[in-house]
């Protein structure tokens, strides 16, 4: 598996402890390519330091292992959940609200009390049409709920 944009490999972009496999299909590939190109590659150059991606292609089975939404992005190969290190997950949700093109930012279970390792940052990218929309997750009551906002 090789590179698929300037820094990120295909295999980077499908790994899964799930115990299931993870193969995408080209489809899926080309819209992880994008998805590298556009928005991760750019995070990358400006923070000058690798990001960590816990979470980007998923097939069904490991979708469904990992909790996800039935309608997750990452099934497509559209979404990654990522952390640079040495920034706080709120300060790289902030950058790529304000420099990246993007279709879905969530800020993920990030509690400020927390600092710099509080959750972490969801972002997709679609070629063909981004909406832009911008979320932040918590926990409440043992459930995920997610609060849309105008600014991260």
């Amino acid at each position: 598996m090789g590179k698929i944009s300037e820094y990120f490999t295909l295999q980077e972009m499908t790994v899964t402890h799930s115990g299931h496999k993870n193969d995408p299909s080209q489809g899926q590939i080309d819209r992880l390519t994008d998805l590298c190109i556009n928005v991760l590659d750019p995070i990358r150059k400006h923070f000058g330091q690798p990001l960590r991606v816990s979470s980007g292609f998923r097939s069904i089975k490991v979708n469904r292992s990992v909790g996800g939404s039935s309608r997750s992005q990452h099934k497509l190969g559209m979404a990654a959940d990522i952390e640079v290190d040495g920034v706080s997950n709120y300060n790289l949700a902030k950058w790529i609200e304000e420099n990246i093109t993007f279709d879905q930012l969530i800020l993920e279970f990030h509690y400020p009390k927390d600092g710099i390792h509080s959750g972490w940052v969801h972002v997709s990218f679609n070629k063909e049409s981004n909406r832009g929309s911008k979320l932040i997750a918590l926990k409440s009551n043992g459930e995920t709920v997610y609060i849309k906002t105008k600014k991260i």
